[in-house]
């Protein structure tokens, strides 16, 4: 389960962006910034399901009013809105079980 190269390559590219200092910026990252990373992260995920869910919406509302969106082209466009919003549950499973197991962790 993967994102679409497209997605992925956005993520990294942000994620890039936000890691690399501009060439007047000499401060060090403080814990609001990193968290802001984190975040905008998060964000970019979440945009991205919504955008593929909302294209396979109008992919199967093209296909099943008639508007010349082929049958393949609604499958491909389900799939891969079905395949980014389960790869977003994983990636909250696996977050859940690490905070659970670091929840049951002794010090």
């Amino acid at each position: 389960m993967m994102l679409p190269i497209q997605n992925a390559t956005a993520l990294r590219e942000a994620l890039l962006q936000s890691r690399t200092p501009s060439a007047g910026d000499t401060t060090v990252a403080s814990s609001p910034d990193q968290e802001g990373i984190f975040g905008g992260l998060l964000q970019a995920a979440q945009h991205q399901i919504k955008a593929a869910d909302t294209k396979a919406q109008q992919a199967v509302t093209g296909l099943l009013s008639g508007q010349g969106v082929e049958v393949h082209e609604a499958m491909i466009a389900t799939q891969q809105a079905d395949l980014t919003f389960e790869l977003a549950l994983q990636v909250r499973n696996k977050a859940v079980s690490a905070y659970q197991q670091m929840m049951q962790m002794q010090f």
